[in-house]
């Protein structure tokens, strides 16, 4: 790895506050095309392509069968980098100037119908033991509050206001947010403080195992993925799924939009928006059973 590419990791790290993922995900990105100019190129060094050796890498990524989404995120590691090269006066011509990213369908984000979150939180069994509470405590402070699977992963006993019924989140680049907390999500949360003096070792995280370590982000996916799995259908059970029905459920019951931009803890309303076109095809489809010249 290049000292640049080094200086540049450092700067989205520390200055940019990325998280590890998306550290790590530069990173490959990075070295990927590095290998890919070495191979078909002969080229040693990335900052001194040209756009030819970049529109390669991208039809070479679209003859592997990536999807456009994947490429872009690629590309967007380019521009990044190429970027911080042009600000740090390493080099006088940006290469990404003439390379056009391919276009991506849209995707609208899956989310579970209300009633099937319902079902899940009314009529699911969850076990009477450390790891069914626990497990209740993930699907409901996920769905209840909109947070990441890495906010939650970071959650610290202190950081939960039972009095004042609201949690502090530091989502992306640190930044720090209050969510509200319902009545029933407090009462969980004290469930499960109250079996993990019990039970566990000490431990600074409010979800933990038994022995008192942080639960990794794989085991989540997998606790989600089981529990969403009795209610719904839909291919996708992810984390991020229930992040998805929070804000989709509160745009479709009238919560103004800005409202949800702060609680979900974006940065810009673009990238709130994409929720309300659940809300709007679901409109369509209120209008074509209803009205007698919908269809």
């Amino acid at each position: 790895m290049s000292e640049n590419v080094q200086a540049f990791l450092q700067f989205i790290q520390h200055e940019k506050r990325y998280s590890p993922n998306t550290l790590m995900a530069y990173a490959m990105d990075l070295e990927q095309f590095a290998a890919f100019a070495k191979e078909q190129f002969a080229q040693d060094d990335i900052d001194i392509v040209s756009h030819i050796e970049i529109r390669s890498w991208m039809v070479s990524l679209m003859e592997q069968k990536l999807l456009a989404r994947s490429i872009n995120r690629k590309i967007s590691t380019l521009k990044s980098y190429y970027k911080f090269l042009m600000r740090k006066a390493v080099i006088a011509k940006n290469p990404m100037v003439k390379v056009i990213s391919p276009k991506s369908a849209k995707q609208l984000p899956v989310f579970i119908e209300q009633k099937g979150m319902q079902s899940l939180l009314t009529q699911i069994e969850f076990e009477d033991s450390f790891e069914g509470v626990r497990d209740k405590l993930i699907i409901e402070m996920l769905y209840a509050t909109g947070m990441r699977r890495s906010e939650l992963l970071n959650l610290r006993d202190k950081d939960i206001d039972s009095y004042g019924g609201q949690i502090k989140v530091i989502g992306k680049g640190k930044k720090e947010r209050i969510i509200p907390l319902n009545n029933e999500l407090l009462s969980v949360i004290a469930s499960f403080q109250k079996v993990k003096s019990e039970i566990c070792e000490v431990s600074d995280s409010l979800i933990c195992e038994k022995t008192g370590k942080p639960l990794t982000a794989s085991k989540v996916y997998a606790i989600v993925k089981k529990y969403l799995s009795m209610v719904t259908t839909v291919n996708k059970r992810s984390p991020h799924v229930l992040r998805h029905s929070f804000a989709t459920h509160l745009l479709n019951n009238g919560a103004e939009i800005n409202a949800v931009k702060e609680l979900l803890g974006h940065s810009n309303l673009a990238a709130t928006q994409v929720y309300t076109h659940n809300t709007i095809e679901k409109l369509k489809d209120v209008y074509k059973k209803a009205h007698p010249r919908g269809e």
